[in-house]
Parts: structure tokens; C-alpha cells; sequence
């Protein structure tokens, strides 16, 4: 399955040109489901609900309702722990009293994006936020599940029948069963949404109006989705002016042209979409835009390791970071894990297991490229005769 995430930054049209790829993926044949965290009837022509409807040939559309699925989630938490809420008298929480809080249209949003990876799609679009909140979101699964395993790990539930002895020790209440049982169901909608994320189908198209707010911003998130190992198809600069000669668009047709032919220059692939002079509303609008279709992915981007073992008795570690700035780089060694910082972005990730037994002597970032040296530990490497 294909799945296309579309973000850029606010104001530039991500909607329509996510709606616009939806239904030319759609006349591609097959069928594809159009996913939006934002009331999209004014672009498909038809409001949609929390269930698929069918808009055009092959097309289906669905709005995430970030509201039902707080109360859902909260009941359903509020029933599993019901007989310790008894035991303090507490009065249960109806579903008509829950208001919405701040946070849940992402959660909601990964949700669903989980729910349409299990259905029988041949492609789905989805119209996720702004650029920087997309980020945060799609790194969300692997820090989430990270903190869970530390804190809540598996196999401590094996120890379970032993708790009211640990209790006694300690001095200190144990975990219950119900929060072990919590994170692992968590842990594994979580798991979902990561391999939907990091699947060979999945990638990132960023839509961005002809600007330096937008240069700026690509320039910041091309390391960030580097960093996350995030794939993008396509760049889509959006409502691009025509150049018919008029004297009062001159100046604007012109700083739209250097901000083309820069991005054209920095490696992304670009695929401009005309200004239509109107708001696009409904499907013969959307066709109208030429937007491409899910297409095929590009190839996984990998990190290497090098071998250096016979010139050097160095590993190499090739972390691709596009943009970087030495200054802004940080790199910490802290068990099996390298935590990764540029700028305001930062990683934790599990070291391979050739690296585990090394110990990390420097790194230097040459042409967007992190490369971190690890010398083998002589008392965890193998031996040679």
C-alpha cells in the first residue's frame, strides 16, 4: 500500500494539493482513501465524515473526529480501572460531560492513520498539519514506545506474583496489572502507526508557496526529515504566478522564480502546480491543478557503516543530515542508544549491534553527512586467532 503524508507549512494549500493527489491517484486506478484532520467539503465539494465516503470514481474520503475518539479512549481507560476508582469513592465521567482537551486531534490522527493501514486501500493520502507539528507527530511513535519500554518494561510483568512481597520491601505500592496491560496494548497501536510510518510505501510530500518564510522553513525541515528517516516524494510549490509580462506581478513572478530554481538547485523534486487565480472547490477544480498521483516511493534511505577495521581498527557510522550546521549538532553515547541533536531536533536511536561493542571516539559532519567513529571495545570484541 501507498501512503502519501502531505504537510508544508500553514497557508500553503496543503489540503487542496492532498486532496488534488488523492483524486489523480484515484484515476490511476484502484482504490484510494483521502484522509483530513480539517473540515475538506469546501475543496472535495462534499463534507465527509468519520467513515469513508465515496466522492468520485475510486475515491473515498473521511474527516478524523479527534472528539469521539477522546471519549472513547477516556471511557474505555476510566472502565479498565473502574474498581480502583470505586475503592476512592470517585463518581464515573459520562460521555455527554467530556469536553475535547488540546493534544488529542494527534492522537486521534495517528489513530486513524492506523485504522486505514489494516483496511483494503491501494493508496491513502492523508492531509496532515503544518510542517513542524507533522514532524513532532510522525517521530511521536518511536519516542512514545521508547519511554514506555523504559519505564513499564515487559519483562517485569513476569514478576508479577511476587509484587505484594516487592510491596513489603520496598515500602512502596508495586504497579498493577492494569498498567502493565495498558502500556502493552499502547505499545502495540504504537508499534502499528511506527511500521505504517517507516513502511518502504510511506512517504512525506511537502507543499510550499514560492517564498523566502517557505525556503527558510524547507531548509530547517530537510534535516529534521533526514534525521527521522522520512522520505519525500515530491516538493509541490504551490499557486505558482504565471510570467505573462504583467508590469504589478513582475516583482512577485520573479522572487517565486528564485525560490524555484533554489530548491531545483538543493535536490528536491519539484513538481509545480499553477495558481488556478481562485480558491479550488470541488473535483473538476482539483483535476484542473495537475497534481501528481501517489507514484512509486523512493528508495529507503540508509544509514552505513563503514569498515575501517584494517586500515584504520575504525567503524564509521554514516548518519545523513542534510543542512546541518556544526554548531548546532550534538551527539551523546549513553548505553546501546546515540542521541542525535540538530538544532531543535533530537533522536534517540539504538545502536547496531557491530557498534554495542565499540566505544565512540569522535565525529565529523563533512557535505550533510554525520559520520561517528567507534573503536571495538578489546574486551567485547571477538578475538581473531
Amino acid at each position: 500500500m501507498r501512503t502519501v503524508l502531505v504537510t508544508g507549512p500553514g497557508g500553503a494549500g496543503r489540503t487542496t494539493i492532498a486532496a488534488a493527489s488523492a483524486l489523480a491517484a484515484a484515476g490511476e486506478g484502484g482504490r484510494v482513501l483521502f484522509l483530513s484532520a480539517s473540515a475538506s467539503g469546501d475543496v472535495l465539494g462534499v463534507a465527509p465524515g468519520a467513515e469513508p465516503v465515496e466522492v468520485a470514481g475510486g475515491l473515498w474520503a473521511a474527516c478524523v473526529d479527534s472528539g469521539e475518539h477522546f471519549r472513547t479512549e477516556l471511557l474505555g481507560f476510566q472502565e479498565r480501572i473502574s474498581a480502583g476508582l470505586d475503592l476512592l469513592g470517585a463518581r464515573p465521567l459520562a460521555g455527554e460531560e467530556l469536553t475535547e482537551l488540546p493534544g488529542s486531534e494527534q492522537f486521534a490522527l495517528l489513530h486513524t492513520l492506523r485504522r486505514a493501514g489494516r483496511g483494503r486501500w491501494d493508496a491513502v493520502v492523508v492531509d496532515m498539519p503544518p510542517l513542524f507539528d507533522a514532524l513532532a507527530l510522525l517521530a511521536l511513535p518511536e519516542q512514545l514506545r521508547r519511554y514506555i519500554r523504559r519505564l513499564l518494561p515487559r519483562e517485569r510483568q513476569a514478576a508479577r506474583a511476587l509484587r505484594p512481597m516487592m510491596a513489603q520491601l520496598a515500602g512502596l505500592p508495586m504497579p498493577s496489572q492494569w498498567l502493565y496491560e495498558a502500556a502493552a496494548r499502547w505499545d502495540t497501536e504504537l508499534a502499528a502507526v511506527q511500521e505504517l510510518i517507516e513502511a518502504p510505501g510511506t512517504t512525506v510530500r511537502l507543499v510550499a508557496e514560492p517564498g523566502p518564510a517557505a525556503d527558510r522553513a524547507l531548509r530547517s525541515a530537510r534535516t529534521a526529515l533526514a534525521l527521522y528517516g522520512l522520505r519525500v516524494d515530491l516538493l509541490v510549490p504551490n499557486r505558482v504566478l504565471p510570467a505573462d509580462g504583467s508590469a504589478w506581478l513582475a516583482t512577485l513572478v520573479a522572487q517565486q522564480r528564485t525560490c524555484l530554481d533554489a530548491w531545483c538547485e538543493q535536490g528536491w523534486p519539484v513538481r509545480e502546480v499553477a495558481h488556478l487565480g481562485r480558491d479550488p472547490r470541488g473535483p473538476d477544480d482539483l483535476a484542473s491543478l495537475d497534481a501528481a498521483g501517489t507514484g512509486s516511493a523512493p528508495a529507503v534511505a540508509e544509514w552505513p557503516v563503514e569498515d575501517r577495521l584494517a586500515e584504520e581498527n575504525l567503524l564509521v557510522w554514516c548518519v545523513p543530515v542534510p543542512g546541518a550546521v556544526k554548531s548546532e549538532v550534538g551527539l551523546v553515547r549513553r548505553d546501546d542508544e546515540l542521541l542525535l541533536t540538530v538544532g531543535a531536533f533530537r533522536r534517540v536511536v539504538p545502536l547496531p549491534s557491530a557498534l554495542r561493542r565499540c566505544t565512540v571516539t569522535g565525529a565529523a559532519l563533512t557535505d550533510g553527512v554525520l559520520r561517528v567513529r567507534f573503536e571495538p571495545d578489546p574486551g567485547l570484541w571477538p578475538r581473531t586467532p
